[in-house]
C-alpha cells in the first residue's frame, strides 16, 4: 500500500500490482490510517510519580531513569532479573535489534515474545516434521489452485477476509473445502463440508481422516517409500481411529470422516492449512504433526499447488521469531544452544560466545515468574498488551504489578501500559521504514511515508538510546533501519531464514523476496521440498500421536467448553483497533455465542447479560443466541480487557514442546446479570461474531 499526507490527513492507497492481496484490505487495512493522526496517541514519555500518576518527561529523562533503574537491579539480582516481551508486529530490524539488545547489553536469558501465543506450534512441528518452519512453504497463490483444501482451525472470512478470495476458487466445479471447526463460523459456512468437533479433539478427526486413506488404499505410497520414513508407526497409531471411534470422540459423523477422506484422497492437488483453532492447545504440536502426516501420506508436500501450510496471525510472526524474540532461537532461525550458531552471532555482534545467555522461560513462563523469589524484577514490553491477551489474564496482571520496573512502548494508552512505571512513545508503520515476513515467506519493504507525533519515535531508537545509556552506545551504532538489515542479513547467513542475499534495493524493485535467499540462491526459493527436505536423512518424517483430554474437561461445576478467537472488525488486544469508530460500530463489544437449546436450558435470551465463570476468574458478556455454535459450547473473542476480557478465563496449561497455552478449550459455567438490554440490540445485530 502507499500512503498520501495532505491537509485531510492520512490516505491508503492500495497497490493492485502487488501478488499476495493485488490490493484487496479488509475493514482494519482501509481504516488504519485514521489511527496515525488519532488524538489519543502517545506523543511523550512517561512516568509514573509517587501519587500513581503519570508525569511527561524528556526522552533523556526517561532514558535515565530506566537505565539506572535496571543497573541497580541487576547489581542486586543479577542480569537475569531484567527481562523483555517483544511482538510480532515488531519490523525485522526491531525484532532482531531487540533481541540483540537483551543478550548483548542486558545479558538476560529472559526474552521471549507473543508470536509464542500464534504459531509456536505449528513451528515446533514443522521443524521436527519437515526440518524448517516458514508457515506457508508455498506462494499465496497456490490455494486458488488446489482441487481440495482441508482447513483445521481458521477462519479468514472473518479475520483475513482478503486472503478468503483464495478459498473461493477451490469452490469453483470439482473444487471443494474442508472446514474443521467447532463452530459454524463465515468461513464454515461457505465450506463444501464442515466437521463440527468437539473442541480438543481436532488430532482425533485428522487420525480417523488418515486411517480411511490408508484402509481405502488413498495414499500414495512410493512418495512415503521415497521422501518419508517412519510411515509405519503412524500407520499402527492411526489404526484404532476408525470413523466409528471417532465420531464418539469428536461429535462428528461417521459419514463426514469418510467423506472428507474420500475428498481428499481422489484429487492430484490436495492441500491441508491449519491455524490458530488446532494449535492453542496443550496438545497443539501433535494436532499439526497430525495433520502434516495427512499432507504427506498424500504425497502433497512438495508438489506445486498442494501441500501443507500454516496461516499466520500477526504481521510479522514469522520474522520476529526468525531473528530473536523466541527465547530459544537466534537470528537466522538458528538454536541458541547450537555452539557453532553462538559462535557466528559472536563474532557478528563482538562478544564472547561464553557471554551469550542461553534460552530462557518461555512467554506465559515468563510472565507468571514476573516478582518470584528466582524471577525477573522488570520487564521491557515491546508493542505487545499482555494484560489483554495472555492466557490468566488476571494472574498476569498481578505480576506485572508486583514489578520493581516496567517499561512499555506502544502507540497508545493500553491495559498493559496502565500498569507501566515508564511508557515510551512509538511511531507508528506509517512513520519508519523496515522490512516484515508475510504468511508465505515474502520479505518486504515498507518505507515511511510521513513523520511520528510529537517526540513520539521509532523503537530502533529507544533501542539504541537504551542501549548507549547501559554503555553498550559503540554496538548500537546504527543510522538507519536499512543499517540494521544489513547487519541482520550478515546474522542470518547460513542459516535456515537466510536473507544475507536480500537487500532494500531489490525488496523495493522484485515486490518482495522469498526466503531462504542465500547467496547461491539469491532469487530466494518460493516453494520449499520440491527436491529434499532440511533434515538429517533429507526425508520428512511422520510423527505419531494418541489423543488426550484437554488439560480441563467440563464437569458439573463448569459444563461448557469455552473457546475463543476473533472478530472481523477488531484485531488482537484491540488496543488500534478499539479506537476506530467505524469498527466500533460492527463490534462494540464482545459477545458469548450459544446454541438456542443451551440458552433456553439456562434460561438465558438472546442479549442478557451474564457471568461466564472459570476456575480463574469472571468475565462479563451479553449473550448472543446462534446456532452457529455447538450445543456444549460457548465462544467469545478475545479483543477487550477489563471485565469482558475472556482471557480473564483461559487456561494456561502449556504444550509440552512448543510452550503453547491451551486458549482454545477451557471448561466455564454461565450465570444470569440481567435481562436483555434493548438500546443495545442494533449493536449486537451488527457485531460480527
Amino acid at each position: 500500500m502507499n500512503l498520501r499526507y495532505d491537509k485531510k490527513g492520512v490516505t491508503i492507497e492500495a497497490r493492485e500490482d502487488f501478488p499476495t492481496n493485488n490490493g484487496g484490505l479488509c475493514a482494519k487495512g482501509w481504516t488504519s490510517a485514521e489511527l496515525i493522526s488519532h488524538r489519543e496517541r502517545l506523543t511523550a514519555p512517561l512516568i509514573k510519580n509517587r501519587d500513581g500518576e503519570f508525569e511527561e518527561a524528556s526522552w533523556v529523562e526517561a532514558i535515565k531513569h530506566i537505565a539506572a533503574r535496571t543497573e541497580a537491579l541487576q547489581n542486586e539480582f543479577g542480569n537475569d532479573s531484567i527481562s523483555v516481551f517483544g511482538s510480532g508486529s515488531l519490523t525485522n530490524e526491531k525484532a532482531y535489534l531487540l533481541g540483540k539488545f537483551a543478550r548483548v547489553a542486558l545479558k538476560t536469558s529472559n526474552i521471549d515474545y507473543n508470536g509464542r501465543f500464534c504459531m509456536s506450534s505449528a513451528a515446533a512441528a514443522a521443524n521436527r516434521s519437515l526440518g524448517i518452519d516458514r508457515g506457508l512453504p508455498f506462494p499465496v497463490e497456490d490455494v486458488r489452485h488446489a482441487d481440495t483444501i482441508l482447513l483445521a482451525g481458521s477462519n479468514p472470512a472473518e479475520t483475513m477476509p482478503v486472503f478468503m478470495s483464495y478459498f473461493r476458487a477451490p469452490l469453483r466445479p470439482g473444487g471443494r473445502l474442508i472446514v474443521i471447526d467447532p463452530r459454524k463460523t463465515a468461513t464454515a459456512a461457505q465450506a463444501t463440508l464442515h466437521l463440527q468437533n468437539r473442541p480438543g479433539t481436532d488430532l482425533v478427526v485428522a487420525n480417523g481422516i488418515l486411517h480411511v486413506l490408508i484402509r481405502d488404499h488413498m495414499i500414495d505410497a512410493k512418495y512415503i517409500e521415497e521422501r518419508t520414513e517412519d510411515f509405519e508407526q503412524v500407520r499402527s497409531s492411526v489404526s484404532v481411529y476408525w470413523p466409528e471411534q471417532v465420531e464418539r470422540i469428536t461429535g462428528v459423523p461417521e459419514p463426514d470422516i469418510e467423506l472428507a477422506a474420500k475428498m481428499l484422497g481422489t484429487v492430484r492437488k490436495p492441500m491441508i492449512l491449519t491455524g490458530r483453532g488446532i494449535e492453542q492447545q496443550s496438545q497443539g504440536v501433535n494436532n499439526v504433526n497430525a495433520f502434516i502426516n495427512i499432507a504427506l501420506a498424500l504425497g502433497s508436500v512438495g508438489k506445486r499447488r498442494a501441500g501443507w501450510g500454516c496461516i499466520t496471525g500477526q504481521g510479522n510472526g514469522q520474522g520476529a521469531r526468525e531473528h530473536g524474540l523466541k527465547t530459544d532461537q537466534l537470528p537466522g532461525y538458528r538454536s541458541i544452544y547450537d555452539p557453532e550458531a553462538r559462535a557466528h552471532m559472536a563474532n557478528i555482534w563482538g562478544v564472547e560466545e561464553a557471554d551469550i545467555p542461553k534460552g530462557g522461560r518461555s512467554a506465559y513462563e515468563l510472565l507468571d515468574s514476573l516478582g518470584t523469589a528466582d524471577g525477573p524484577r522488570a520487564m521491557f514490553i515491546v508493542g505487545s498488551n499482555v494484560a489483554v491477551s495472555a492466557p490468566n489474564a488476571l494472574n498476569v496482571v498481578k505480576k506485572l504489578k508486583a514489578l520493581d520496573l516496567l517499561v512499555v512502548s506502544d502507540f497508545f494508552m493500553s491495559e498493559t501500559a496502565e500498569l507501566a512505571d515508564v511508557i515510551l512513545p512509538s511511531a507508528m508503520w506509517a512513520e519508519e521504514t523496515g522490512t516484515m515476513t508475510n504468511l508465505e515467506g515474502r520479505v518486504v519493504l515498507r518505507n515511511q511515508g510521513g513523520d511520528a507525533p510529537g517526540f513520539a519515535q521509532s523503537d530502533l531508537q529507544m533501542i539504541c538510546q537504551m542501549a548507549a545509556a547501559l554503555g553498550y552506545a559503540e554496538k548500537f551504532n546504527y543510522s538507519s533501519a536499512e543499517e540494521v538489515f544489513d547487519e541482520l542479513r550478515e546474522a542470518s547467513r547460513g542459516g535456515k531464514a537466510d536473507y544475507s542475499a536480500i537487500t532494500y534495493e531489490r525488496l523495493d524493485a522484485e515486490n518482495g523476496v522469498f526466503w531462504p535467499a542465500p547467496a547461491n540462491a539469491p532469487e530466494g526459493q518460493p516453494r520449499l521440498f520440491a527436491i529434499e527436505f532440511p533434515t538429517p536423512s533429507g526425508k520428512a518424517k511422520f510423527f505419531a500421536a494418541r489423543h488426550k483430554d484437554i488439560a480441563e474437561m467440563p464437569d458439573a461445576e463448569y459444563p461448557l467448553y469455552l473457546t475463543t478467537g476473533r472478530v472481523a472488525a477488531q484485531y488482537q488486544s484491540g488496543t488500534q483497533t478499539r479506537r476506530v469508530a467505524s469498527l466500533n460500530a460492527r463490534a462494540a463489544l464482545p459477545l458469548a455465542e450459544l446454541h438456542p437449546t443451551t440458552a433456553r436450558k439456562l434460561a438465558l435470551r438472546d442479549g442478557e447479560l451474564v457471568k461466564a465463570i472459570s476456575r480463574r476468574g469472571t468475565s462479563e458478556f451479553h449473550i448472543k443466541v446462534s446456532t452457529s455454535a455447538r450445543l456444549d459450547t460457548v465462544f467469545v473473542p478475545f479483543h477487550w480487557g477489563g471485565m469482558q476480557s475472556v482471557n480473564r478465563l483461559t487456561n494456561p496449561a502449556l504444550d509440552p514442546v512448543s510452550r503453547m497455552p491451551e486458549f482454545k478449550a477451557c471448561a466455564v459455567r454461565i450465570e444470569s446479570i440481567s435481562a436483555p438490554q434493548s438500546a443495545d440490540r442494533s449493536q449486537r445485530k451488527n457485531a460480527n461474531v
